[in-house]
């Protein structure tokens, strides 16, 4: 079941089986750097709330902040109101191009560039270990989607957690595994 229990929702499952997300894998300085990228048919200035507020985030984002992440300084998240908050500092903030923040021991940097057709979204994650590499491409994965159902104006639950596993999130992290290496 989805995050408030409401099961599986098929425009989200769509976007998940039919959206294009690009992701290559890179070490630099010995931590490991997932790109995806994702195109989307909105414009930057529509984007970038769902990005930096809270209420926003919350509708598709594992990272639920406890403020604004529109100015640089300390912010913590959690995942749901029973996780215990990690670290989310924001360390840059130019909206509404780049957002680069922390997330716990990870470096979440957002970059969104528009395009003729909307925008491009760029989600850089820097993390330590790379076996973590299929387990977070498919996990980014299933909340993009989830944000582009959110942008196109549709109302669905957030996916977090066990709910990705009935999204497929399993399959996409072999898949994810396999290609990233």
């Amino acid at each position: 079941m989805t995050e408030q229990g409401k099961g599986i929702d098929p425009t989200v499952t769509a976007r998940i089986d039919d959206d294009a997300t690009d992701a290559t894998l890179a070490e630099v300085a010995g931590r490991w750097v997932l790109t995806m990228t994702r195109p989307l048919p909105h414009p930057v200035e529509r984007v970038w709330p769902k990005l930096t507020e809270p209420d926003q985030l919350r509708t598709w984002s594992p990272v639920g902040p406890d403020r604004a992440l529109d100015s640089v300084g300390p912010a913590t998240a959690r995942e749901t109101p029973q996780d215990e908050p990690e670290n989310a500092e924001v360390l840059v903030c130019d909206p509404p191009r780049e957002l680069v923040h922390r997330w716990g021991d990870h470096l979440l940097r957002w970059t969104l560039t528009p395009t003729p057709d909307g925008s491009l979204l760029t989600l850089e994650h820097t993390f330590d270990e790379h076996p973590g590499r299929g387990m977070y491409a498919a996990g980014w994965h299933v909340a993009l989607a989830v944000l582009a159902t959110v942008l196109d104006g549709h109302e669905v639950d957030r996916v977090v957690g066990e709910a990705a596993r009935e999204y497929g999130w399993s399959t996409l992290r072999q898949r994810y595994d396999a290609t990233l290496g």
